[in-house]
C-alpha cells in the first residue's frame, strides 16, 4: 500500500541505515557513493513532503501550523548540513561536521515528524486520501530523482505556510 503517512516512515528507516553506512564505510569511495545517494534522497524527501505532504497537513491537522513551521525550518536545517558537507572534501573532518550537521538535524526531525506530524495527519485523513496522496509522492520521488531541477534553498518556514494557508482560503487546488 502506498499510503504517504508509511513512505515517509520508509524513507525514515532508510536515511537511519545509510547514516549508520556511513560510520562503517572504511573507504573514501565508500563515503562517497553512500553520502551521495544519502544527501539526495534527503533532499527529494524534504522537496517530496513539502509538495504534497504538507500542504495537506495544513488543511487536516489539529495543530498544522506549528507542526508545519516547525518541520519546515528542520529542513533547512538537514540542508544546510547537506550543503556544508558538499563544501569539503569528502571524509575530511569538516564533511563529517556537515554530516554531522545533517544527522543530527534530521534525527530531531524525523523524531517529531513521527510523533506528532504523520500521527495528527493519520488520525484526520482516511485511507483512500493518504493512499491517492502516496501516489503522488512516490511520483514526485520518481520524477527528481536526481535532484535536478528541485529547489534546494532555505525556505522562510512562516512564508511557506501563510502561501498554502491563502491558497487555502482562495479555494486552491487540493482543498480535500
Amino acid at each position: 500500500m502506498s499510503d504517504i503517512t508509511q513512505l515517509i516512515l520508509d524513507d525514515h528507516e532508510t536515511f537511519r541505515r545509510e547514516f549508520a553506512a556511513l560510520d562503517d564505510a572504511d573507504a573514501t569511495e565508500q563515503l562517497r557513493e553512500i553520502w551521495e545517494s544519502l544527501a539526495n534522497l534527503l533532499e527529494v524527501h524534504a522537496a517530496a513532503e513539502e509538495a504534497i505532504f504538507y500542504p495537506m497537513l495544513l488543511r487536516r491537522g489539529d495543530d498544522p501550523e506549528d507542526e508545519t513551521v516547525d518541520a519546515i525550518g528542520d529542513h533547512n536545517d538537514i540542508r544546510d548540513g547537506v550543503h556544508e558537507a558538499a563544501r569539503h572534501p569528502i571524509g575530511s573532518a569538516q564533511w563529517w561536521d556537515g554530516v554531522r550537521h545533517a544527522r543530527a538535524a534530521n534525527s530531531s526531525h524525523m523524531s517529531e515528524e513521527e510523533n506528532d506530524a504523520l500521527s495528527d495527519f493519520r488520525r484526520n485523513t482516511p485511507l483512500s486520501v493518504r493512499v491517492n496522496l502516496g501516489h503522488e509522492f512516490l511520483k514526485f520521488k520518481t520524477d527528481h530523482s536526481d535532484d535536478q531541477g528541485l529547489d534546494t534553498s532555505d525556505k522562510d518556514p512562516q512564508a511557506y505556510v501563510s502561501a498554502i494557508e491563502e491558497e487555502i482560503s482562495a479555494g486552491g487546488a487540493n482543498n480535500s
